[in-house]
C-alpha cells in the first residue's frame, strides 16, 4: 500500500525533517514537519536553502550511506523493513536509479557496509563488523565501470576512515588504541596516546584524532571512582603527540558516574582545526540533576580555546561538511561564514506514497556529500512517517538547493 507506491524520481517534491536539538556527531537528527506541511523559517535568513528529493525509494527502509564518483555515477547504501539486516545498493547511472546487489568480492558485515571516496576517480566499500576482526579481510571498489576487490585493506577491523587520495588514507582500529595509513604501497600502524573515537586530516604531516583518558589530571573523584576526561592527538608526520586538551568537571555535588570526552574533530578549507564532545553523568540516579555540558573547542595554532557561540538553532549543531559559502550542520541547519544562522527548508512526501496529509513527518538524513566536479550536495537517508494504523519510512536522497 503506502510503501508500494515510493519509487520515483523527483526534483521538486518534498520532505520533512523531527527530534529536539542535540549534540550529537551524526547527521541523522531532524526537526519535525507536522500534519501543516509548514516548515519553520529561519530567524536569521541568509538565503534560502532546501532539500529536494532527487529520488524516493520503492520499499519501506533506509539509505545508510551515499557517495559519487559523477553526476551520473552516484551509490547508496539501503536497508529495508522486513526484518532481515541484508543491505543491498541503489545505483544512478545519469537517467535512473536501479537497485543492485552487493559485489562478490565484498566480505560479510554485521551491519550494512560503508561506502568511501578514495579520492575522485575511485569508491571503496568496505564491510561494517562487529569488534572481532575477519580472518581475511575483503573491501570491494568502483572504479566507474566495474566492482573488484582492494588488493591492501586495512589490517583489523577499521573505524573512522579518513582519505584525502588514493595515496593519503587514514583509518582508526576498532579498537580505539591504533591508527593505520596508507601511503600508496603499504598500511603503516602507530600507536595511539589516547583511545581515540574521530579523525581529521588537516595534510600529509598534519593529522587529528580525539577521544578520552582515563588516567591523568581530573580523572579520580576518590573513593575507586574515576572522571574520564577530553582528550586530543596530534600525528606530525612521525609520531603521534598527546595534545593538552582543557579538562570538564560538574560543580559539586559531582552527579553519579560522571565522564568527559571528545568524539568529533573537523577540519575546515582554512586548516582550522575544531573538536566536539559532551561532559555528562549516569541520567535517573539522583532528583537534583545538572545539565549535561556540550564541549566545543577551536585549536588556535598553540592550544584549545572555546568556540564562539552559533547564533540561534545552530548552537548546538555539528558540522558535517563545507562548502564554498559556510557550513552544512547536522539536524538540517547551516551556517554562513559571516555567522548567520540558516534552517534548511524541506517539503512533505508526495501523498501518492501512501503518506496522509495529517502525518507527521521527519527527515533523517546519515550521510551528505559533494558530487565530485560540481558544487552539488547530496544526502541520504529516509522520512518518517508517523501516522495511525500505518507509518513508515521512506528512503530517500536528496539535493541541496539554493535560491527559491
Amino acid at each position: 500500500m503506502a510503501v508500494a507506491v515510493l519509487g520515483m524520481l523527483l526534483t521538486a517534491a518534498g520532505c520533512g525533517t523531527g527530534a529536539e536539538p542535540t549534540d550529537s556527531g551524526a547527521s541523522g537528527s531532524a526537526d519535525t514537519a507536522g500534519s501543516s506541511g509548514k516548515d519553520a523559517s529561519s530567524k536569521a535568513s541568509a538565503g534560502s536553502l532546501t532539500w529536494e528529493f532527487e529520488h524516493i525509494a520503492d520499499f519501506s527502509g533506509k539509505l545508510a550511506d551515499v557517495a559519487a564518483l559523477a553526476k551520473d555515477d552516484v551509490w547508496a547504501v539501503a536497508t529495508e523493513n522486513n526484518g532481515e539486516s541484508n543491505a543491498h545498493l541503489l545505483h544512478y547511472d545519469g537517467t535512473r536509479w536501479k537497485r543492485e546487489p552487493l559485489p562478490e568480492a565484498l566480505g560479510a558485515g554485521d551491519y550494512p557496509p560503508f561506502l568511501e571516496e578514495v579520492g575522485e576517480k575511485t569508491l571503496w566499500l568496505r564491510p561494517q563488523n562487529a569488534e572481532a576482526a575477519p580472518a581475511v579481510n575483503r573491501w570491494a571498489q568502483w572504479d566507474g565501470t566495474r566492482w573488484s576487490a582492494v588488493p591492501s585493506p586495512p589490517p583489523g577491523t577499521a573505524g573512522d576512515f579518513e582519505a584525502t587520495g588514493p595515496d593519503d588514507i587514514w583509518t582508526l582500529d576498532a579498537s580505539r588504541q591504533t591508527a593505520q595509513h596508507w601511503n600508496g604501497t603499504h598500511w603503516a600502524t602507530t600507536r595511539l596516546p589516547y583511545g581515540a573515537s574521530d579523525l581529521a586530516v588537516v595534510g600529509p604531516d598534519d593529522v587529528w584524532a580525539v577521544g578520552s583518558r582515563s588516567t591523568g589530571p581530573g580523572t579520580e573523584l576518590g573513593s575507586g571512582e574515576g572522571y574520564s576526561q577530553p582528550a586530543s592527538m596530534h600525528w606530525d608526520g612521525t609520531s603521534w603527540k598527546s595534545v593538552d586538551t582543557p579538562q570538564a568537571r560538574f560543580k559539586d555535588p559531582i552527579p553519579p558516574e560522571p565522564g568527559a570526552d571528545l568524539d568529533q574533530v573537523f577540519a575546515l578549507a582554512t586548516g582550522e582545526v575544531r573538536a566536539y564532545g559532551i561532559n555528562s553523568f549516569n541520567h535517573g540516579e539522583v532528583d537534583d540533576e545538572p545539565a549535561d555540558q556540550f564541549i566545543r573547542l577551536r585549536w588556535d595554532g598553540s592550544k584549545w580555546v572555546d568556540q564562539e557561540p552559533a547564533p540561534g538553532g545552530c548552537a548546538l549543531r555539528r558540522p558535517v561538511a563545507q562548502d564554498d559559502k559556510g557550513l552544512i550542520l547536522d539536524g538540517n541547519w547551516y551556517l554562513t561564514d559571516d555567522g548567520k544562522c540558516v534552517k534548511v527548508k524541506r517539503h512533505r512526501l508526495p501523498l501518492s506514497t501512501g503518506a496522509r496529509k495529517g502525518s507527521n513527518q521527519s527527515l533523517w538524513l546519515e550521510e551528505i556529500h559533494r558530487v565530485p566536479g560540481t558544487d552539488e550536495w547530496l544526502g541520504a537517508g529516509h522520512v518518517q512517517v508517523n501516522q495511525s494504523g500505518d507509518p513508515f519510512g521512506a528512503p530517500v536522497v536528496v539535493r541541496l538547493k539554493r535560491g527559491s
